[in-house]
């Protein structure tokens, strides 16, 4: 009897390799490859075979059409009943469309997906929770204390693919949720549930079932220790969505921020606070990324921020305190390199020492700041700190820096400056590109060209 052949797969990109490897060949990760045998017992044949005959109806020939002679609509869309999360998937459950949604273990995927299928179900939508991390009990106690009484949502407990595929096509849902895809297995592969093969498999197994049939799939996902999804990458590139739930398990604040999204807008998000009934959305998020000071402190200024088609007012903390012979850098919700960077112009541009003092910088909230617009407010908190001298009360500022000491406008600056007027904010540094050419009603606006223009007028109004 043949011997079955073994390779080795990498966790993270998928790839394989014939022998084992410190380093995957593929993307360069360290210990990442895992033995697997190969199906079919030929070698990699068996396994080509069982692909092929897999997506054979895939493989049909189709005509070539050009753009114009394409009907196309828009696609139709289903409100959740939750509205934070209508906004992150872009309007609402599409018809047929696939979600991967991924975060940190316990921090509300499955209270959240359970909330939204009662709330759907309630719109009469038939829907199916399928649950290979826990039992049906579990979900129904689970379900008490969310406080979804009388919920009429189905349940099956099951890992096996092919039996879940069989209950879809018998009971016909418009939504499944799949918690979580990892558990998932299909009986034509030999290794185990979890396995890089296996979650790939099933995934495309149940992708195409919803493009064929027309029902929502929501695909719930693990994430490793630096907070990518776990198993291979490919899932992101399969589905049609991809949600991460952010947020520290200790803070009662979640955000679900979506980073792929072909039906709407990407790196939009939904802000929610976890409650003892569950999930619920912050209307407005601003209230949570602001302390809440009597009096201005030294150190801190607000940035009007843009979180997808989503103004956002977020208070940036900045500590600036006298160090021995290596100096610290260290920033909370903020690119590290980015800080060093701004100090460098900080210094060369407006004349603000800090090379022998240690800067702490934090987004207040835990929110994840990557627009280069923060870069004025940045410097600003900074040098507040360092002259222990606070800015004014009602004060933001918002514009991206560069290295020659030049202030940069910041997309959709209009929208920031109303957010801000709309919560009271009376004083504005920004841009001069992003002065609105009509007066914001409540607002003062100054607006600058270089970084020591912001630094001298920030001086004048303290």
């Amino acid at each position: 009897m043949a011997k079955d052949k073994a390779i080795f797969t990498c966790t993270e990109c998928g790839g394989t390799s014939p022998r084992w490897l410190g380093k995957c060949p593929s993307c360069g990760a360290w210990n990442t490859l895992v033995e697997s045998v190969v199906e079919g017992g030929n070698g990699g044949a068996g396994k080509n075979r069982m692909s092929a005959s897999s997506y054979a109806g895939l493989a049909q020939a189709q005509a070539v059409t050009p753009l114009a002679a394409i009907e196309a609509q828009d696609v139709a869309r289903t409100a959740s009943g939750i509205e934070e999360l209508d906004r992150v998937l872009g309007g609402g459950v599409v018809e047929g469309g696939v979600v991967l949604i991924g975060g940190d273990p316990g921090i509300g995927k499955s209270t959240l997906l359970l909330q939204a299928m009662d709330a759907l179900h309630r719109t009469g939508m038939p829907t199916l929770y399928v649950t290979g991390e826990e039992s049906g009990a579990q979900v129904a106690l689970r379900s008490r204390r969310l406080g979804l009484d009388h919920s009429q949502v189905n349940v099956l407990a099951e890992i096996q693919l092919e039996k879940i595929l069989a209950t879809v096509e018998a009971t016909q849902p418009a939504v499944v949720v799949i918690d979580s895809i990892q558990t998932v297995y299909s009986d034509q592969l030999t290794s185990a549930p979890g396995s890089v093969a296996q979650v790939r498999e099933c995934a495309a197994h149940l992708t195409r079932a919803a493009k064929s049939t027309g029902i929502s799939m929501i695909l719930v996902g693990h994430v490793t220790k630096e907070g990518a999804l776990a198993g291979p990458r490919v899932l992101e590139h399969m589905v049609d969505t991809v949600l991460y739930f952010e947020g520290d398990t200790h803070s009662s604040f979640r955000l679900v921020r979506a980073i792929k999204n072909r039906f709407g807008a990407v790196n939009e998000i939904g802000v929610f606070a976890m409650t003892e009934r569950g999930l619920k959305g912050v209307t407005n998020p601003s209230a949570i990324f602001l302390s809440q000071h009597s009096e201005p402190v030294p150190g801190s200024c607000v940035l009007v921020t843009l979180e997808g088609t989503r103004p956002m007012l977020v208070e940036i903390q900045a500590l600036v305190d006298s160090s021995g012979p290596a100096p610290r850098r260290l920033s909370v919700g903020l690119d590290r390199d980015r800080l060093a960077m701004l100090l460098a112009v900080l210094h060369r541009h407006a004349g603000v020492a800090c090379a022998d003092q240690d800067v702490f910088v934090n987004a207040v909230g835990g929110v994840r700041i990557s627009e280069p617009a923060a870069d004025l407010a940045v410097m600003l908190s900074i040098t507040s700190s360092l002259r222990g001298k606070a800015l004014p009360k009602g004060f933001i500022a918002f514009g991206e820096v560069g290295l020659a000491g030049e202030v940069r406008p910041a997309p959709r600056g209009q929208e920031r400056l109303k957010e801000a007027a709309k919560l009271g904010f009376s004083v504005a540094v920004v841009p001069k590109a992003n002065a609105p050419k009509k007066p914001i009603e409540g607002l003062e606006i100054h607006a600058v060209e270089r970084v020591e223009e912001a630094m001298n007028i920030v001086r004048g109004l303290g």
